[in-house]
């Protein structure tokens, strides 16, 4: 029974946090601070790759971690406004969700990619795109607690 009743409270949870603006305006700033992370990205990728003549996995990896530690920031000052919790933990729960939902994306990317025959910068843009909810659920969730 107690199983029955968990799943009850996490439902009536989702159906209050759906109806509050407050909610529908983290997530619009999360994508907002996830558009910014991207256009970082890019460019240390860029930078790493033409500038620095690194080898392209190598500059995909430290392009990750600078959108990660930009992410980071922007969602703990400004999109969740946790400056109260411990910044260790929440750095390492932010990079947990952050590979978790790399992994979505990838799995999306993948599956449009190759049964779907998109073109990859479509697939890529979608497989963001779909990935972003699960990003945003599990930090809000558990990387900045409320």
């Amino acid at each position: 029974m107690p199983d029955a009743l968990d799943r009850l409270r996490r439902r009536d949870r989702l159906r209050r946090g759906v109806r509050h603006a407050h909610n529908w305006w983290q997530l619009a700033r999360f994508t907002a601070v996830g558009a910014s992370g991207y256009v970082v990205n890019l460019a240390t990728f860029a930078l790493c790759v033409h500038a620095l003549d690194l080898d392209f996995r190598l500059a995909a990896f430290l392009a990750f971690l600078v959108a990660v530690t930009n992410n980071f920031w922007w969602n703990r000052h400004w999109t969740f406004d946790a400056r109260g919790g411990h910044a260790g933990q929440q750095a390492f729960r932010f990079l947990v969700i952050s590979v978790a939902a790399f992994v979505v994306n990838l799995a999306i990317l993948e599956v449009l990619v190759s049964v779907a025959n998109l073109k990859e910068v479509v697939a890529q843009a979608i497989a963001v795109a779909a990935a972003t909810p699960c990003n945003f659920l599990g930090n809000k969730l558990w990387t900045f607690t409320e």
